[in-house]
């Protein structure tokens, strides 16, 4: 007899409370196996792949792509009995027993389940009687393993979502359609594939995106946009820090014509192979050689406890702009790096940002952070400390500028720096001392053999 499951949306890290569907990787009738990944969502900190506890055969989906799930809700329905097969008969004492399947306790679903209990029901298919439902419900374990960042597909527009069955967005991805471009046919405007094969051919009609799915009203000439995902997220946290921690910015401009000079060299030779050495690679070693003289950056406010909290590590914050928004995933132990495995661990670091591929667990527990707007052609900022941090370090655009060198005027490569910090941690003074470690490090990175 058939066996009905209902998946719930898991909480893929802390403090989550919904998140998007973007596409899903199955369809009702296909067969999955334990730990294969149905759906792909966006939470507020990245896109997640998330993978199934049960095998057996998908009924139904429960959520369209582009709607928004609370965590806990059921997305989808499994049938984890397919056939209604029989159990098997006991295996004799002296014989290792077989099984085609791992028992359920046995099995092993990933990180983000959490130890709630999923109630288990028997789902009537569509014109049959309703089936009784199960007595027990089915406690989900936590195991090791941690969820998989997917690749962030591109920005909706406008909003907009398309309709369609995952076999229809594989088809129109082998074939180079864009969904964000066809009308609809079927009930609701959910595109087929016979829209997506006529698109490929060249005779489908372009679409037309209402102004309810967009957000645009042509009366005020304006567009609005949902705010949710990352978007919502950051600005949460940027409204916490900027309200209970009381900021301070400072600011230092510095000839880093030394530091451009040796980067240089580093380039050619053998050890420095193939890494990319950038100033960010620098201001990395730079934070964490000043945090060890000016412990009170590293530290942080525990309000509840009453107390501050000094860490004996720094795990490194990037701040890095994605199509999904700003998101901050952290280097763990960087200050027990090396130059070069700074230089490789931000190269991957910040590759994987970009991709989409950031998984939340990465988002947390960060001590310190950098965020480069030099990047953008910008001089400084003042930047907003992450909630759980205090202070963040700000580098601007190198520029070639009029500089007085041994009293005599000469174009020199100059950057400004800026630090912000939460002032009931880190006095002026404890500020001012590590912004100055870090201009005379990046000023002359030789200065480092002396720390």
């Amino acid at each position: 007899m058939p066996e009905y499951k209902q998946f719930p949306l898991a909480d893929t890290a802390e403090g989550l409370t919904e998140a998007d569907i973007i596409a899903w990787q199955v369809k009702p009738g296909d067969t999955v196996t334990v730990n294969q990944i149905v759906v792909e969502v966006e939470t507020a900190k990245a896109a997640v792949e998330l993978p199934i506890p049960w095998a057996g055969v998908i009924t139904e989906l429960l959520v369209e792509p582009g709607q928004t799930v609370e965590v806990g809700a059921p997305i989808l329905t499994i049938d984890v009995d397919p056939g209604g097969k029989a159990a098997p008969a006991p295996a004799p004492a002296a014989a290792a027993p077989a099984a085609e399947e791992p028992a359920e306790e046995e099995m092993k679903p990933l990180v983000g389940y959490g130890s709630k209990a999923v109630v288990t029901q028997r789902r009537a298919r569509k014109g049959a009687a309703p089936a009784a439902p199960v007595a027990a419900p089915v406690a989900v374990a936590p195991a090791p393993a941690a969820p998989v960042a997917s690749v962030a597909p591109s920005k909706p527009k406008g909003g907009y979502v398309p309709l369609a069955k995952p076999p229809v967005r594989k088809l129109a991805k082998d074939l180079g359609v864009d969904l964000h471009a066809l009308t609809g046919t079927a009930e609701g405007g959910v595109i087929t594939r016979d829209d997506v094969q006529a698109a490929a051919n060249g005779s489908a009609a372009p679409a037309v995106v209402s102004n309810a799915d967009s957000g645009y009203d042509p009366a005020t000439r304006e567009r609005r946009v949902p705010i949710k995902g990352v978007r919502k997220a950051t600005a949460a946290a940027m409204v916490q820090s900027a309200y209970t921690a009381p900021h301070v910015t400072e600011f230092l401009t510095i000839d880093v014509t030394p530091m451009m000079e040796f980067r240089e060299r580093l380039k050619k030779s053998r050890e420095f192979a193939g890494v990319k050495v950038t100033p960010l690679t620098f201001a990395a070693k730079a934070v964490c050689l000043a945090a060890k003289r000016t412990p009170d950056v590293n530290a942080v406010w525990d309000e509840a406890a009453q107390e501050i909290v000094y860490k004996d590590y720094v795990h490194l914050g990037i701040a890095a702009a994605t199509p999904r928004g700003l998101v901050v995933p952290k280097v763990r132990d960087a200050d027990s790096m090396s130059l070069k495995e700074l230089a490789i661990a931000l190269t991957e670091l910040t590759d994987v940002a970009r991709e989409g591929k950031t998984t939340p667990a990465a988002m947390l527990g960060g001590t310190i952070t950098i965020t480069n707007v030099g990047v953008f052609g910008v001089d400084t900022g003042t930047p907003i400390i992450n909630p759980g941090e205090s202070a963040i370090l700000c580098l601007g655009a190198i520029k070639d500028t009029p500089w007085v060198v041994d009293g005599e005027i000469k174009v020199r490569k100059v950057l400004q720096l800026s630090l912000s910090f939460d002032h009931r941690v880190v006095d002026g003074q404890q500020g001012s001392e590590f912004l100055a470690d870090v201009g005379a490090l990046l000023a002359d990175p030789a200065v480092a053999i002396t720390y």
